[in-house]
């Protein structure tokens, strides 16, 4: 079994799902999409299983701060794009398991039924 954190080093959420991982002894890659970024093909699958709603964190700052221009007419396309070019904008972490989305967000009740 292959897992794969997505997220930001930096983000509280993702370490507190780090400590998760590492306290029941579960191995796991993660990939920082600030630096080493990612993907509209990754950000398009997970928007495909998950939903935008989902993908999307509308509540960060780095969305508050997004031009009118940017926020209006929000389509699928463009929001992966805007994710693409402003990795903040993605909710963390994303959690993939065998190359296949098992989670957004971290809610560890959940996480003990996926992983």
């Amino acid at each position: 079994m292959t897992i794969t954190i997505y997220g930001i080093s930096n983000c509280d959420t993702v370490a507190k799902a780090r400590r998760w991982m590492e306290g029941r002894s579960m191995v796991y890659a993660f990939h920082d999409y600030k630096k080493g970024g990612i993907t509209i093909e990754k950000l398009t699958g997970w928007v495909d299983a998950a939903g935008l709603d989902k993908v999307l964190n509308k509540g960060g700052t780095t969305f508050k701060k997004l031009a009118q221009v940017d926020k209006g007419d929000l389509d699928e396309a463009k929001a992966v794009a805007l994710m693409a070019d402003n990795p903040s904008l993605i909710k963390r972490p994303i959690v993939e398991k065998d190359g296949v989305l098992a989670a957004v967000g971290f809610k560890p009740s959940e996480w003990e039924n996926i992983l």
